[in-house]
């Protein structure tokens, strides 16, 4: 007899009862509805779009101002302070009023220092500025 109950005993085991693992799996895909929405910080924005192309820039107009870690400026590869460079854009502008600057920063740079020299842009009445990145490789 105690073979047929021990038969038994194991009949009633294989049946697994998903009851218990389906509220479970419902009530995880509930939090996870509820707390996604709140995650996301983005705020909807709608990009203003021109089917105008970017007006071509004559390579020979176009000035490279360079600044290090170090805040050390060159203009053209020439070294220079902040008020010489102001001097030389004003020129510049004044020569040829389509001149374009792309600033070369240091990935270490403090954003407050590229604020200084976007500002001497802005004194010498620089608009066409352009600042040089590298694409990250992933």
């Amino acid at each position: 007899m105690r073979r047929y109950s021990q038969r038994q005993s194991l009949s009633t085991l294989s049946e697994i009862n998903i009851t218990p693992l389906l509220d479970l799996a419902f009530v995880l895909l509930i939090i996870f509805m509820i707390t996604t929405p709140l995650l996301e910080n983005s705020v909807s924005l709608v990009i203003p779009s021109s089917g105008a192309a970017n007006a071509p820039v004559n390579p020979a107009q176009v000035q490279t101002i360079s600044i290090d870690r170090q805040e050390t400026i060159r203009f053209n590869n020439e070294l220079v302070d902040t008020q010489t460079l102001v001097a030389r854009l004003t020129e510049l502008k004044r020569a040829n009023p389509d001149v374009a600057v792309v600033i070369r920063p240091d990935r270490e740079l403090p954003v407050q220092r590229l604020i200084a020299l976007m500002d001497a842009l802005q004194r010498a009445q620089i608009t066409k500025v352009g600042i040089a990145t590298k694409a990250e490789t992933k």
